[in-house]
């Protein structure tokens, strides 16, 4: 398993990493002790660039207090991990967070697709987050260098020929898709990796839908076969309820030529609900939230039994 973080603030790697693996577990856990033992055996890799953010962020004026970071992150974690049941990942639950608005729900489910459409959410997308601005800033090293480090760790699991699940978080994802597309065109990388395969891909919150995204990632100016990655066969989105982030949550749509080309094998979309409460107020767009969530667990689990799906109760849906 390669994982890969999203934008912002990290704490040092092995926390980071740390905190993560264990939302995961705790999810499979409590929904399918079965493949526990499975997924502890698993190995787990982070492509972590929290020190080049980091680093960016800082020259910018901002602060960062890790101590209370990942303080904070081990309180959401542990009230996740009190939510015994599956069962109660559903929207009667979720309503009953702190700090839910009728004003944040407004903006994720109305606002932030209108303006996508009329090409403001990078104006918006930037302000909200200088590191995503950065990161496509022509003139800069940070996206190659951010890049790399995923694109290392992906190479690094295709060179032992292992069979690989990369799931991903947040802008996270879209430097996943350049570096897999890098992999799959690019002339320094293809002639080594373009028929190497991820096995299975896993988003969550991710922000391909975005119709602004689409215009940036790598291969939006080819046509065919170039346009998209080629060494993914099956790709999982995950998506929550009122996460800004993805608030455009089908990929399968956006992305369906891959399918009628046979450059993927399946794409299928999830909405969920995302319990993670951050410093007192609910955050949808939390990894630990959608790590632990029962379609996270579900998705991973029958990849690791290369099973048949399992339904799920309409109550988390």
């Amino acid at each position: 398993m390669v994982y890969v973080h999203g934008r912002d603030f990290k704490p040092r790697e092995e926390d980071c990493f740390d905190l993560s693996v264990a939302a995961l577990t705790a999810g499979i856990e409590r929904d399918y002790p079965e493949c526990a033992e499975q997924f502890r055996e698993l190995e787990k890799h982070c492509a972590y660039y929290g020190d080049l953010t980091g680093e960016f962020l800082i020259s910018q004026g901002k602060r960062y207090d890790e101590t209370l970071d990942v303080g904070d992150r081990r309180n959401a974690l542990i009230n996740l991990k009190s939510i015994a049941k599956k069962k109660n990942f559903g929207v009667g639950r979720y309503d009953r967070l702190p700090g839910k608005s009728a004003i944040t729900e407004f903006a994720a489910d109305v606002i932030a697709p209108v303006l996508g459409r009329i090409g403001f959410s990078r104006k918006l997308l930037a302000k909200v987050g200088v590191d995503l601005a950065e990161y496509w800033n022509k003139k800069s090293e940070y996206g190659e260098q951010v890049r790399a480090r995923v694109r290392d760790a992906i190479c690094a699991a295709f060179d032992v020929d292992d069979t690989i699940i990369l799931v991903s978080h947040g802008t996270g994802c879209l430097v996943v898709y350049d570096a897999l597309w890098e992999l799959s065109h690019s002339e320094q990388y293809a002639a080594a990796y373009k028929d190497s395969k991820v096995d299975l891909w896993l988003t969550l919150g991710a922000p391909l839908g975005d119709t602004m995204v689409q215009k940036l990632i790598f291969g939006s100016n080819k046509k065919g076969v170039e346009r998209y990655p080629t060494n993914v066969v099956s790709w999982h989105n995950v998506s929550a309820e009122d996460d800004f982030v993805s608030h455009d949550n089908t990929l399968a749509d956006d992305f369906k030529l891959m399918l009628t080309q046979h450059q993927v094998s399946c794409i299928r979309d999830y909405r969920v609900y995302n319990m993670a409460v951050r410093y007192g107020k609910s955050n949808p767009h939390s990894s630990l939230g959608y790590l632990i969530h029962p379609r996270t667990a579900q998705v991973v689990c029958e990849w690791l039994r290369q099973g048949v799906v399992e339904p799920v109760p309409k109550s988390i849906l």
